[in-house]
């Protein structure tokens, strides 16, 4: 007898494989095949850009620097302002993914809207940039994961010191890659997970937090206190509240990095040019409202403003955390906190893992990294890469006091200079190229403006992350930031003009066309359906 269940699954099947292999047609058409299995809708590919913005992840590691660098006012005010302005940049991002779905992103959507004499090294420094970022990003997580591991364990004798902090930063980077090679379906249930743990999780902590703090801060002392805690209060040179605020903002703007997830996990989602947009959109929209929640119900809940700054933890989230639940209790909920954060860098390497390989497809890094792992259908060697990588950066933190701040301003900077070029090159200043692949997702008369103001901003945004944090400013407190920026820059020019522009073209800009890419898919999903066969007839029971 017939069963009913598995004719709606056929039914189901056959609309998820339509689907796909209308995707599969579409990079056929931007020139690739389907090499990575399409497993993810649209609420993964949400889950995964909101799960690297993670308002657990920059409100909770960089809350310090918000108290000192402008205080309250800045953290609390600045957080709206942020929010604002960031989702013109979401909002330009998102009409790009919509009309290229690709893995490589930015630098991806760089050389399709760029002119064509200038499309390769425009391309170019767009994927250098998004790769300086991402790695950037990785990094600030897993290293101030390891400072709020350290703060909490430091409550029961454990003694934190720059090699032990490099060394659980290289624990969660392993972990993170152990569990991005176990296979995108694997990294789907995680998703889910963390979208879970950072909505339920934080919402309870915020709610739990209002009820059983014992006094709470007037809206005044939340909403209009300044401070300028930046250095030395007997330094005879002090800063303008100005210059504070601007650099206080960086707690805000790192909180909402990383949005562009979506985009490069396009190449694994489901109908990407509609659901990778609605991805982006959507994870800086919950993001910028519960992340408001969370930081408010902190900045309600201080007991003492000098002794949260000069919390001996160093970490003024877990004095407030143990001023309203005591020790036992702070540490508690920072264990939701820490999971949240955990699950944000192995969620980071994933993005960073695609995009390493897109630009390895492309030969922007050498094409030995262009692999796709048979049996995981995942780029096993970029995620490692992404892994050594993001460690790599984490070693100035042995010599820097300074170094997490550096981290976060370069992730910054990286990020979204990369988000911007694409963006004023294509849509700002020249929309002739960008109409004739305009995407099922558009912005119509509004494309331009939100264009400009989001170009706008990032270059605001990018002035603002080079300036030092801390006064005065010497060999320990510079803003290395520039630096690191300025020698990527270097490197781009110099290696572009001496070897790079003779074997990297960009992206590819021969179509393999409609039928190849859908037929390419077709085998795919045969293949697996045999392979899947075959498990299934040795599982079998034998009747």
């Amino acid at each position: 007898m017939p069963s009913h269940k598995a004719d709606v699954l056929s039914v189901q099947e056959i609309g998820t494989n339509d689907f796909q292999s209308k995707d599969a047609a579409k990079l056929g058409e931007l020139g690739y095949e389907q090499e990575l299995r399409r497993e993810w809708s649209t609420l993964e590919s949400f889950a995964i850009s909101f799960s690297i913005i993670s308002i657990c992840t920059g409100i909770t590691t960089s809350f310090e620097l918000g108290l000192t660098n402008g205080g309250p006012a800045v953290m609390s005010i600045g957080w709206i302002f942020v929010s604002f302005m960031t989702m013109f940049v979401a909002l330009s991002m998102a009409e790009v993914v919509s009309s290229v779905p690709t893995s490589g992103g930015p630098y991806h959507w760089a050389a399709l809207l760029s002119r064509p004499q200038h499309s390769a090294f425009v391309s170019y420094l767009t994927g250098w940039f998004n790769l300086l970022g991402q790695a950037a990003v990785t990094t600030g997580i897993v290293f101030g994961n390891a400072n709020l591991i350290a703060a909490v364990a430091s409550q029961y004798g454990f003694v934190s010191t720059p090699s032990r902090l490099v060394g659980i930063s290289a624990g969660l980077l392993v972990f993170g890659g152990v569990i991005n090679s176990l296979g995108i379906r694997v990294l789907a249930w995680v998703n889910r997970f963390s979208v879970v743990l950072h909505s339920c999780g934080v919402f309870s902590i915020c709610v739990a937090l209002l009820v059983k703090a014992p006094t709470h801060r007037t809206a005044r002392e939340v909403f209009a206190t300044f401070n300028d805690s930046t250095g030395d209060p007997t330094w005879s040179v002090r800063a303008s509240p100005a210059y504070v605020a601007l650099t206080g903002i960086l707690m805000s703007q790192f909180t909402i990095t990383g949005f562009d997830a979506s985009a490069h996990m396009a190449e694994e989602t489901r109908n990407a040019g509609k659901a990778a947009p609605k991805g982006v959109i959507m994870s800086v929209g919950v993001s910028a409202i519960f992340g408001f929640f969370y930081l408010v119900s902190l900045l309600f809940c201080i007991q003492s403003f000098g002794d949260t700054i000069a919390s001996p933890t160093g970490q003024p989230v877990i004095q407030i955390m143990s001023d309203v639940f005591g020790k036992n209790g702070g540490t508690a909920a920072m264990s939701i906190i820490i999971a949240c954060v955990t699950l944000c860098g192995t969620c980071s390497l994933t993005s960073n893992s695609r995009m390493f390989y897109a630009f390895s497809r492309d030969s922007g890094i050498p094409r030995w990294f262009d692999h796709v792992d048979k049996r995981t259908q995942s780029p096993l060697r970029t995620i490692w890469l992404a892994v050594v990588l993001a460690f790599c950066l984490t070693l100035p933190a042995l010599g820097s006091v300074v170094a997490y701040t550096a981290v976060t301003s370069i992730a910054t900077i990286g990020l979204y200079i990369s988000y911007a070029i694409p963006i004023a090159v294509g849509v700002a200043f020249d929309q002739k190229r960008f109409q004739q692949v305009r995407g099922p997702f558009t912005l119509g008369k509004f494309s331009r403006p939100v264009a400009l103001i989001a170009t706008g901003y990032v270059i605001f945004i990018t002035i603002c992350f080079c300036l030092p944090t801390i006064n005065p400013v010497d060999t320990q407190t510079l803003n290395y930031a520039p630096v690191a920026v300025g020698i990527v820059l270097v490197y781009v020019i110099v290696s572009w003009f001496g070897w790079a522009r003779h074997w990297f073209h960009g992206p590819r800009q021969t179509a393999l066309g409609k039928v190849e890419g859908a037929n390419r898919f077709e085998r795919q999903i045969t293949n697996d359906k045999a392979d899947e066969k075959d498990s299934s007839d040795q599982t079998s029971p034998t009747l």
